[in-house]
This record gives C-alpha cells, structure tokens and sequence, in this order.
C-alpha cells in the first residue's frame, strides 16, 4: 500500500503527498459528520447524528474526570474529541476500497500526481506514517509540558529531582519516552494492519469466495485495532496531563 511514495515540493520542504491528502480526506469528514451532529441541535429530542456526537463528548469528558480535577480539564475536552475523532477515522481510512481507482488516469488528471495517490486496491490510514503519528505526539506532549508548567509554575519541575536528585536522568527518559512510545505503538499497529491485508488480497485463489473469509476476519479485526489505539493514544495523553497538572502525592 506503500510502493510509491508521492512527494509533493515548497520551496526547501518537502511533503508526502499521498499522507497529506489522506489527512485532509478525514478532515472533511469529522468536519461533516459534526456539521450533520449539531445542524438540527436541540435539548429535546436528539437525532441519532446528535446522539453519537454526545455520546463521544460523555465519554472523553469521563477520561478527564477519572485522570484529573474537570475544572483543569475542561478547556481540554475539544482537543481530546477532536484527537479520539481523528485518530479513529484515520486509523479505518486504509481499509476502505478505494473506488477512485484509475478515476484520475482516466480523465488524464495528473495535477499534483494525484493520479498516483489515488491508484491501488485501498486508501491510505494517515496514521500508517510515522511522520503524523510523531506529530501528534509531540503535540500530546508539549501541551503536557505547558499545563504542567500553567498549573504549577516551577513546582512541575521539583518531580524530575523527587525522591532524590539522582533520578533525574531517569525522569528525562521517561519524559522522552512517552512521544516515542505514543507514536511507534500507534504507527506500529496500524501500518502492520495494512500490510496484512495486502498480503492477505496477494494470496492465491483470493478471490475465490471460501478465501474472502480471511480477509473479512482481518478487517472486523482492524477496525477493532483502530479503535482499540484511538482510544489508548487518548486515555494516554489524558494520563499524562493529568500527572503534569496534579499535586504529587
């Protein structure tokens, strides 16, 4: 699912086409999803769109309860929705039929080698490139490190010297640790789900209706996987801050 990678070119900088056009694609999705959530919105009687987006924002509103007081929480609650929302329908986009197939080669469209990101049996999971995982890690944990710094001021850095201050190049690998633990665990299960899948659609007699069976159980698996990381990249990154902005006891 990755054979070509299509670089796209500003100036000094470069960008990988085919992730960035993946991540726009579940941009214009949650961005729908909850324009459809909220465009009827009433304290009555809920539509099923308006339901599913309540029941998103009660459930990451318990993570913050359960990791930290709500008052310091609360201004965290739209970028954690955000962050469960994004990462769950960037982890499903790669197991999605792509029915754009040869579409672009068709009509002869090459603009931004769009041609050869949309080409292959499936979409791409944004979350399958180390390089967007490693960005929403590092994001998880500058914002932990400035909430720390907000509700403690010098008071969050006594911990890196607690109990003694020969634990503090410990505690500066595990700082260091949690982004690479965040990012390689996401990007690790996903990309690996992918590429499972391909060799699942590269056995022989695929296509033979007893050998769709395994493909089919992968993906209910990969689903699941998506949701299973998403939600553990969350309930992490809540963790996290919650210890930042918390007195040590």
């Amino acid at each position: 699912m990755h054979e070509e990678t299509v670089l796209w070119h500003l100036g000094n900088m470069t960008f990988h086409g085919k992730t960035l056009t993946m991540t726009w694609l579940v941009m214009a999705f949650i961005l729908i999803l909850c324009f459809l959530g909220v465009r009827h919105l009433t304290s009555g009687k809920p539509g099923k769109m308006q339901n599913i987006l309540e029941w998103i924002i009660d459930f990451v509103r318990g993570l913050i309860t359960d990791n930290m007081d709500y008052e310091k929480g609360r201004p965290l609650l739209a970028y954690l929705v955000t962050l469960i929302m994004f990462i769950f329908f960037s982890n499903v986009l790669g197991l999605i039929p792509n029915f754009t197939l040869n579409l672009f080669e068709h009509f002869g469209v090459e603009w931004a080698q769009l041609n050869k990101i949309f080409e292959g049996p499936s979409l791409m999971s944004p979350t399958a490139d180390i390089n967007t995982t490693i960005a929403l890690a590092l994001l998880s944990i500058t914002l932990v490190l400035f909430l720390g710094i907000k509700h403690r001021g010098a008071k969050y850095f006594k911990h890196f010297i607690e109990p003694i201050p020969v634990f503090l190049p410990i505690h500066l690998i595990d700082l260091l640790a949690k982004p690479m633990t965040l990012a390689f665990r996401l990007f690790g299960n996903i990309f690996a789900g992918e590429v499972l899948i391909k060799v699942i659609l590269m056995l022989p007699g695929i296509y033979v209706l007893p050998a769709i069976f395994p493909d089919t159980i992968w993906l209910g698996f990969s689903l699941f996987i998506g949701a299973i990381q998403s939600f553990v990249f969350t309930v992490l990154t809540t963790a996290y801050i919650g210890q930042a902005v918390s007195e040590s006891h």
